[in-house]
């Protein structure tokens, strides 16, 4: 242990400051992805099928939602890029609700869970494509400390908080508005988290932009200011699956993650504060595997409701600063799409649909059971408010949290 700690120290000092730092250099020694010498088969980008109607598409396009049951009207914002490619994300949640890509025949199919009416988010569910917040990931024992003053949060994931607590971001109603972006179209989405909102500090102005670029990425750029000391940690929940959507399970996709080292975590899914080696063990994901692979390793234990399966934070390799790195690359052999992440955060959570248990219905009639789909939500490392070792998620008055995360997507 004393070891550990001591490695800890090491690899964390400098700690990042919320948006504004360089990103620590936890395996600087390692090569990143990009280096690597190793041939890697040959992949396919805009090919699939464009038709007259792709191209007339191009834009934006805004559509009725629903209504929450306050009788608030939600929108829905489509966009379709100059290859065709297609995402709809609305004003619940800020969250993406659907993404087309094309499967290496060049075909366009969905490749996230989630519901074709409002009704259902509003019922309730696992965050399907929302924006998570004001800290997403778990927050142990729902407390924290800062200032000298003790703030105590919502236990929604006991004795956790998880996500920013009972009405989070994702059940919040965000402001939406068009922007013009030369990358390709884009949506706006700006909230005002009001002080002492779900037990956090500091009036927090959010913005957060979709682009679907013509280069087919996902790109999604944060922002936030505060008026107080608060924590922050933004990430995006979709769930993945670029076989068919989450008709069936993605055990056979294929899953790279650019991290030698992760976080390990107690009973209740927070981090021991050590920082632990990949190699040798399931979390291993350096090289290509399949997620199916090794999954059996990780049984979980159903006396703390933990049903198995991966739901860890990657300590990703560090850049030379804060700018965008590739991060991770899933692959499905049934579809030939491949999706690389690129980000500014240091870590990544992947999580693989555990808790999916076939009581959700969603889009085209899917049944979501467990193991249909897989997260990677690039983030700052859970319970970072609490564990002073880990990046910094302190946001102060007079700095700007940014944070940038790209999904691209291509065939082979």
């Amino acid at each position: 242990m004393k070891t550990q700690k001591t490695l800890l120290a090491t690899l964390l000092v400098g700690a990042l400051v919320a948006g504004s730092a360089p990103i620590p250099a936890f395996a600087a020694e390692e090569p990143l992805p990009e280096e690597s010498e190793k041939p890697r088969k040959k992949r396919k980008f805009f090919s699939f099928k464009r038709s007259k109607k792709n191209m007339s598409d191009y834009g934006i396009t805004k559509e009725k939602f629903g209504k929450t049951d306050l009788n608030e009207e939600i929108e829905i914002y489509t966009l379709v890029n100059r290859n065709g490619l297609r995402a709809r994300v609305a004003t619940y949640g800020a969250m993406l609700t659907e993404l087309h890509a094309p499967d290496r025949a060049g075909n366009l199919g969905d490749v996230t869970l989630g519901f074709d009416n409002l009704q259902q988010y509003l019922d309730g569910h696992p965050y399907f494509g929302v924006t998570t917040g004001r800290v997403a990931n778990r927050v142990a024992k729902a407390r924290f400390t800062l200032n000298g003053i003790a703030y105590n949060l919502a236990a929604n994931n006991p004795p956790n908080s998880l996500h920013g607590g009972d009405r989070g971001l994702d059940k919040r109603i965000w402001k939406a508005v068009e922007v013009p972006h030369e990358l390709g179209p884009a949506i706006r989405f700006s909230y005002l988290s009001p002080d002492g909102e779900e037990g956090y500090p500091g009036n927090l102005w959010i913005v957060v932009t979709y682009t679907l670029t013509n280069n087919n990425e996902l790109r999604i750029d944060y922002e936030a200011t505060t008026d107080k000391d608060t924590p922050i940690n933004l990430t995006n929940h979709a769930y993945w699956n670029l076989a068919d959507g989450g008709a069936t399970p993605i055990l056979d996709h294929e899953l790279e993650i650019f991290a030698d080292y992760y976080t390990p975590v107690d009973d209740t899914m927070i981090p021991t504060g050590e920082i632990a080696p990949v190699k040798d063990t399931p979390m291993d994901f350096t090289t290509p595997h399949t997620i199916g692979e090794r999954i059996g390793l990780l049984p979980g234990n159903p006396a703390n409701n933990d049903p198995g399966g991966y739901d860890h934070n990657y300590v990703l390799r560090a850049g030379t600063d804060s700018s965008l790195r590739l991060i991770a690359r899933a692959f499905s052999p049934q579809s030939g799409r491949v999706m690389e992440i690129e980000t500014t955060e240091p870590g990544v959570q992947l999580y693989t649909g555990n808790f999916l248990d076939g009581t959700l219905t969603g889009k085209n009639g899917a049944v979501y059971e467990q193991n249909h789909a897989f997260c990677l939500e690039a983030q700052h490392f859970p319970d970072s408010v609490n564990q002073p070792a880990f990046p910094n998620t302190i946001l102060r008055p007079g700095q700007t949290y940014r944070q940038t995360t790209i999904h691209r997507f291509s065939t082979r």
